[in-house]
């Protein structure tokens, strides 16, 4: 699913929520993903949250967001349990983790859905049983009571505006690959029309790949077959939609023993697209700063499961494919290339200088200033 149907809108703040109806109906399976306790009324220090992630381990999910939304929640509700955390790259098993959570009578979710369209009917049934959910970085369908993300066209325009630049500014009669995230992420289609915003018109796309499940694997074959149809020489730059689609790139590039690789952007600022700013390998990434994210997310969660409105907490609202009016929190991104890697992801805390300058990297460190 496009952002086209996923985000038609972004209003000023209003808030309509339909009625709750029938509370889902018991004996939903339990997967052994979900842990935490079952619901307790009394007060605040009963108010169980359920948090689900697309990804766990060395993903940004597992490494920043999980801690970042574990935190905040304590923070603002230090007498509640633990929040139950699950993580899946399949939708059929995050279906199986929403209706564990169901079972258990969380009292609020909060969902970064693997695939926004397939989760719809979860949504649905926590709704039904009287669960609020928080769409998390991904706008899922369904009756959403909250969404927090970062600015989607921003981000596409960020890597748009940069991968002209490397090329020498209007980059009229050059040629690039899109190689744009998954379909069934909203998000995707939301940063591609940010991108197309900048560089239609500007220059050629010869080639522009939807990858699918947003795997690496297929954006390397995706590069590839890109390489070969086009020719190495005639491709100036390359629009990676994200870091491990870019390190996907760069790996097709040096298959084919291409030398020297045209600018190729990213996003997330991964450490392992960070390093290959330093590297020189891929010029620029978009640093999303998640701890504003998760922050606002763990305000909509608490005051939801409180039963409070989340109106002063939105900057804005939007509707997707099946609910309008949705009150949601819209972030800005920054963008990194080798200048300002000290001052943004350093800065910021998210790698040190001895994470991000191994020992093979030490001399392109100090060219960079991170010394």
């Amino acid at each position: 699913m496009g952002l086209g149907a996923g985000l038609r809108a972004v209003k000023r703040r209003s808030l309509t929520r339909a009625s709750v109806a029938v509370a889902v109906a018991a004996g939903l399976a339990l997967v052994g993903a979900c842990g935490g306790s079952d619901k307790d009324d009394e007060g605040d220090g009963g108010l169980a949250v359920g948090v689900l992630l697309p990804g766990g381990g060395a993903s940004r999910f597992g490494q920043f967001d999980k801690p970042l939304l574990v935190q905040q929640l304590k923070r603002l509700c230090p007498d509640c349990p633990a929040p139950t955390v699950a993580a899946t790259s399949d939708p059929a098993v995050q279906r199986q983790q929403i209706e564990s959570m169901i079972t258990r009578q969380v009292d609020v979710l909060i969902l970064a859905a693997v695939d926004p369209q397939l989760l719809r009917p979860s949504v649905e049934a926590a709704h039904r049983a009287d669960i609020p959910v928080v769409a998390y970085d991904r706008l899922a369908q369904g009756p959403i009571s909250g969404y927090v993300t970062f600015d989607g066209a921003t981000v596409g325009r960020l890597q748009g505006e940069a991968l002209l630049k490397a090329m020498d500014g209007e980059a009229r009669g050059e040629q690039i690959v899109m190689m744009n995230g998954a379909t069934t992420d909203p998000n995707a289609g939301w940063f591609k029309r940010g991108a197309l915003s900048v560089l239609e018109g500007k220059t050629e796309i010869g080639k522009s790949y939807d990858t699918v499940g947003w795997r690496p694997e297929n954006a390397f074959m995706n590069m590839t077959n890109a390489i070969a149809a086009l020719g190495a020489g005639d491709i100036d730059g390359v629009l990676a939609a994200n870091d491990s689609l870019a390190g996907a790139v760069v790996a097709a590039f040096n298959a084919a023993e291409v030398r020297p690789l045209p600018p190729i952007t990213g996003q997330d600022a991964d450490l392992a697209g960070v390093r290959r700013i330093v590297r020189g390998d891929q010029y620029m990434t978009v640093y999303k700063p998640f701890e504003p994210a998760a922050g606002a997310a763990a305000k909509m969660a608490v005051a939801l499961g409180r039963g409070e409105s989340v109106d002063s907490l939105a900057s804005g609202t939007v509707d997707s494919a099946t609910t309008e009016d949705i009150p949601a929190v819209l972030l800005p991104s920054v963008p990194v290339t080798v200048g300002n890697i000290k001052d943004t992801v350093v800065k910021d805390g998210m790698y040190t200088i001895d994470q991000i300058c191994t020992p093979e990297l030490r001399s392109a460190c100090v060219k960079a200033g991170l010394n």
